[in-house]
């Protein structure tokens, strides 16, 4: 009877664990179809910008350029994911280029469409609500919330070297020629301190209020790994430092 009673315990326990590796394995097929779909829907729609947005402007011109070098690389990501977190990945790429096809469009004067789902890479980074410029090194840095014939290059916000780099449009990508070894590196140090950072070009401009606890912020991320930072770029908006950037404006007084 003993013996019965152990092959029928056995028997339950073995067919419990089929049945949970079973369910387990559909809820992870199931998960992996929805990231796919997912990633592949925000995908088309880049495509789809990317092929009707055009225009000679430099600011239109840069984003479509900066729109299509995402398509092309979540494309490549598409095509070699097999997980869930590739998956994401690949989204995240597509919602970049996204980003950059809504600027294009912002650029044009056209509507610039619904809002797109936040960039995790730029989660904290904030936007620029005032033209700012600043020397570094000799050389003259701009950067605002609207296209320009100085400000030609946009941003989607994200991080360089720990310190929040906010969503908006600038005379120079910086953060991409930074990224190289050595010189380049400190220059691009300098040039977010000099553009984001009241104590360098602002003196006491919204210090207390903002950046302290941005840059903070963005230590602590850098501490833990901090963002992807493949080809210098990063990604969306967000607000800076828990709140608004320096009591409501992000480098400059209120609009």
């Amino acid at each position: 009877m003993k013996i019965l009673l152990v092959v029928v315990l056995v028997a339950v326990v073995v067919g419990a664990l089929v049945w949970w590796r079973r369910e387990t394995a559909a809820r992870h097929a199931r998960e992996l179809a929805d990231v796919r779909a997912d990633a592949q829907r925000w995908y088309e729609r880049l495509g789809g910008q990317v092929m009707n947005l055009h225009g000679d402007e430099p600011a239109v011109r840069q984003a479509l350029v900066d729109a299509s070098e995402r398509y092309n690389a979540a494309g490549s990501q598409l095509e070699q994911a097999a997980t869930v977190h590739q998956f994401r990945l690949a989204r995240e790429t597509a919602l970049e280029g996204l980003a950059y096809a809504r600027a294009a469009r912002i650029a044009l004067g056209i509507d610039p469409g619904p809002e797109l789902p936040p960039l995790t890479a730029a989660a904290g980074t904030g936007e620029l609500t005032r033209e700012r410029q600043v020397e570094v090194q000799g050389q003259t840095f701009k950067a605002g919330p609207q296209p320009g014939r100085d400000t030609p290059y946009y941003y989607p916000g994200g991080r360089f070297q720990g310190r929040p780099v906010p969503a908006g449009w600038y005379s120079t990508p910086w953060w991409k020629t930074a990224l190289g070894a050595g010189a380049g590196v400190l220059g691009g140090v300098l040039i977010a301190d000099a553009l984001f950072s009241p104590a360098f070009a602002d003196p006491g401009y919204g210090y207390e209020a903002g950046y302290q606890e941005g840059f903070a912020d963005g230590n602590d991320f850098g501490d833990q790994g901090g963002a992807d930072q493949g080809g210098g770029d990063f990604g969306g908006g967000g607000d800076f430092g828990g709140g608004d950037f320096g009591g409501g404006d992000f480098g400059g007084g209120g609009d």
